[in-house]
């Protein structure tokens, strides 16, 4: 086997820059207030978010070479602008719950906004600290392609030059942004799709008949993700275009050729009243018509079926990988280990630039700081009893550290855009509640508020760590 070749970074390790500056640091923080706030209104209405990083590296990049700043600065800039993406993605998945729910009566009061507050900023550091073990590890895996790093880093250094490099850029761009305006304005259809209908059939040993069918679809006009595929190679590429002919080739028409038989004439009816409910501009005739098409019934399968396989099918690899690296997490917390025994023997630690990290015993005191924090508002506020919420604070850690790993390293894979936090937050419910209810806690001694509280930060802490990632 070839040897891996050595990274060699664009700004050397030994280049004296500005990097972490004022200038830099009120731009992202701007960026992040108004990307992050475009991010949650597209999250509630659309149910996902979008990488902010593009957008950021093209602004900060923009402004800061107006103001003659370093390619650091801008680097600095867009992490900073990019990561309001993350926590209002951990926002927009938890925080609506407690209003849903019941918990939170009114919203809008000044309790519930230190409540969210407190919990936003721990998952937030937490999700920091957890990037300052895992980073290194994820960084030097070399089947991470990091297509949202490699996309943001060209846009810096294409701006440092002016030759073909940024037209090329630009030009993309402009060419991307055209394309995707006429498909909204539906001048072209971004995507053709039609249900092929199956004849009649009669399920083998029994009497029940059934009628199945396929949704042939032709690959959707997305420059976004043309150059998400162009970036991760077609190794990658061809996983994600395997998974998307597994869920739609096989998985989805299956499930509707044994589920067909009982879209009865009520089940139907029934169906067409709930879109009804949570939908309160939609009329009955339109929801029964809405229901009784094909190519609905097999988005909703997508949705609600197939989409939670998939999500667990993540999971699990993202499992499986976490333990092939064991090894590389072990070598890594040991290195920082060896790091703060260094500094407090005064022995000399590394200080290249690119080497550089949180020290070790500040991680552990964020970690603790978390926790802590967690106990006080699910014992406090939530209002449990001590071993409850001790464990909470425990669950928390255990889940934060492991979701965080798998975010990095899906992020590392996919991209931000497809990093399936809603799914891991679930998983995060799920457990939590389990582990909740079999210690007897319930609704009327905060267990519900405490499972959203725990789940919250995991999720906040998870969409930071995989947005820092990629960022580095």
């Amino acid at each position: 086997m070839a040897e891996q070749k050595k990274h060699v970074p664009f700004v050397s390790s030994e280049t004296n820059m500005a990097e972490f500056t004022i200038r830099a640091l009120l731009i992202g923080l701007v960026m992040a207030v108004v990307l992050g706030a475009a991010n949650a209104y597209l999250g509630l209405k659309a149910g996902m978010t979008i990488a902010a990083t593009y957008p950021a590296a093209v602004i900060g990049m923009a402004i800061l070479k107006s103001l003659k700043g370093s390619i650091l600065e801008e680097n600095f800039a867009r992490t900073v602008g990019s990561i309001g993406e993350s926590v209002a993605a951990g926002a927009i998945f938890t925080l609506p719950a407690f209003f849903i729910s019941g918990i939170w009566k009114e919203f809008y009061t000044t309790a519930h906004y230190i409540t969210a507050t407190l919990i936003l900023i721990s998952g937030g550091v937490l999700g920091i600290m957890f990037v300052a073990l895992l980073r290194r590890v994820m960084v030097e895996d070399v089947e991470l392609p990091f297509p949202e790093s490699i996309a943001a880093a060209e846009i810096h250094k294409t701006g440092r030059t002016s030759g073909t490099g940024s037209k090329f850029l630009f030009g993309a761009m402009i060419s991307g942004a055209a394309i995707k305006a006429l498909a909204e304005f539906k001048l072209f259809p971004d995507t053709w799709e039609k249900f092929i209908t199956f004849s009649k059939q009669t399920i083998t040993g029994t009497t029940i008949p059934v009628q199945g069918g396929i949704l042939a679809s032709s690959p959707g006009i997305s420059p976004a993700y043309m150059g998400v595929g162009y970036i991760i190679g077609p190794k990658l590429g061809a996983l994600n275009f395997s998974g998307g002919l597994l869920a739609w080739g096989l998985l989805t028409p299956l499930i509707l050729y044994f589920i067909n038989p009982y879209f009865t004439p009520d089940f139907l009816s029934g169906w067409a009243q709930y879109l009804t409910t949570i939908d309160k501009s939609l009329g009955i005739k339109t929801a029964t018509d809405r229901v009784g098409d094909p190519v609905f019934q097999m988005y909703a399968i997508w949705k609600y079926i197939v989409k939670p396989i998939a999500i667990g099918g993540m999971l699990m690899g993202a499992l499986f990988t976490l333990f092939k690296m064991r090894k590389n997490l072990v070598a890594g917390i040991g290195r920082s280990i060896t790091d703060v025994k260094k500094a407090a023997s005064g022995s000399e630690v590394s200080s290249v630039r690119t080497e550089k990290d949180i020290k070790f015993s500040w991680i552990l005191i964020g970690i603790l700081g978390v926790a802590i924090a967690t106990f006080l508002i699910t014992k406090f506020i939530f209002g449990t009893d001590l071993l409850p919420a001790i464990v909470a604070a425990t669950v928390m850690i255990i889940l934060a550290f492991f979701f965080a790993a798998i975010s990095g390293y899906l992020v590392g894979i996919m991209g931000s855009s497809n990093n399936p936090i809603s799914g891991l937050t679930l998983t995060a419910l799920v457990v939590t509640a389990l582990i909740l209810v079999s210690m007897g806690v319930d609704a009327t001694h905060g267990g519900i508020a405490a499972v959203l509280g725990v789940a919250a930060i995991v999720c906040v802490s998870a969409a930071v760590a995989g947005e820092m990632c990629c960022r580095t």
